[in-house]
């Protein structure tokens, strides 16, 4: 999950301390809850002893805190009730899942940040919650304005909802090569065999597999699109703004988050179904893609979304929530706890 960038809170002169992994690259104070990234180097290890240990360790620290920041659902809700006024939680998941609105209407006060007014659709009546939309460093994927790949990208998990099947039909249909980069989660290695591994015998398309933070760029980069074919109720989307990052366009199904991010026209296109996504790749590969970097620019990078969370803790030590009366953000430095 993506968190607030703590070198963007750094560069804005606030203390952070950054309750994470002891192997995270990090210019914050850290304070290691493990000795490495549990994804990385333990996949499929539940996180849950983890998240115990680091809330052990913010609960002890608190008072060294103006903001304390979470990013791990919602297991500190009992824990942290008391001091709500000065932590705020982001919602990464989906919220249309059955039991959270109990969970919220119970833990009322808690702030909460969406990340995308999508995501907090389910959840109407919640006005202790404002959308920030992610960011990316600005200068973590620098744009490829001239392409070599000459395919079309689909970057992900191989999984129903993500329907890299739609992907492979919509390139081929068009007569273009498609790379996909992606894992197989445990769970969605029964459907890999039997509906996408006897797609991937196409001559147009090449299964790259997972791929890190490193590769990522060339691969976005030198692609003449991605494919973003979704079927599902999507938070936000982070692949489709560092595409875009790359000045690469983005193709991609109207579900969840996706008319958030897309500016039709300037970085991408939103289509219903297959036909319709076919018929618009000619206008999507003719986009400028430096203009799809500029947007990315205004729209979408780490200072943009620090700036907007600063806002937020400012409001939550002025007002004492983000529901009481109204007081003018400050610019002052605050020391700021992430647990991520």
């Amino acid at each position: 999950m993506e968190s607030v960038p703590p070198q963007a809170l750094v560069d804005q002169g606030h203390e952070v301390t950054l309750f994470a992994s002891g192997d995270s690259m990090t210019s914050a104070k850290l304070v290691s809850c493990s000795t490495q990234a549990l994804r990385l180097h333990y996949p499929g290890q539940d996180p849950t002893p983890y998240y115990m240990i680091m809330l052990e360790k913010v609960r002890r620290l608190e008072r060294n805190f103006d903001i304390i920041h979470f990013h791990i659902d919602q297991y500190q809700f009992p824990i942290f009730r008391d001091i709500a006024r000065k932590t705020v939680t982001t919602l990464h998941g989906r919220q249309d899942i059955p039991g959270l609105r109990s969970l919220y209407t119970e833990f009322s006060e808690m702030p909460l940040v969406a990340i995308s007014d999508a995501q907090r659709g389910p959840l109407p009546e919640m006005d202790q919650v404002v959308t920030i939309p992610h960011g990316l460093p600005h200068n973590l994927l620098q744009p490829i304005l001239t392409p070599r790949g000459g395919y079309l990208a689909f970057v992900g998990r191989i999984s129903p909802e993500k329907r890299v099947d739609r992907a492979i039909r919509i390139a081929t249909s068009a007569g273009l090569p498609i790379k996909i980069a992606a894992k197989v989660d445990k769970v969605d290695q029964e459907y890999f065999k039997s509906e996408i591994e006897p797609m991937l015998q196409h001559p147009l398309v090449e299964f790259v597999g997972e791929i890190d933070e490193r590769r990522k760029h060339s691969f976005l980069g030198e692609a003449r699109a991605l494919l973003f074919p979704i079927d599902w109720p999507e938070p936000f989307g982070l692949v489709m703004i560092e595409a875009m990052a790359c000045g690469t366009p983005v193709l991609a199904f109207r579900n969840g988050s996706v008319a958030e991010v897309i500016d039709e026209g300037v970085t991408g296109y939103i289509v219903d179904n297959e036909r319709e996504a076919v018929c618009r790749l000619g206008a999507l590969l003719a986009l400028d893609r430096l203009h799809v970097r500029r947007r990315f620019e205004e729209r979408f990078t780490a200072h943009r979304m620090a700036k907007d969370y600063v806002k937020v803790y400012s409001l939550l030590l002025a007002r004492g929530g983000l529901r009481r009366a109204s007081a003018s953000p400050s610019s002052s430095s605050r020391q700021v706890a992430l647990g991520s």
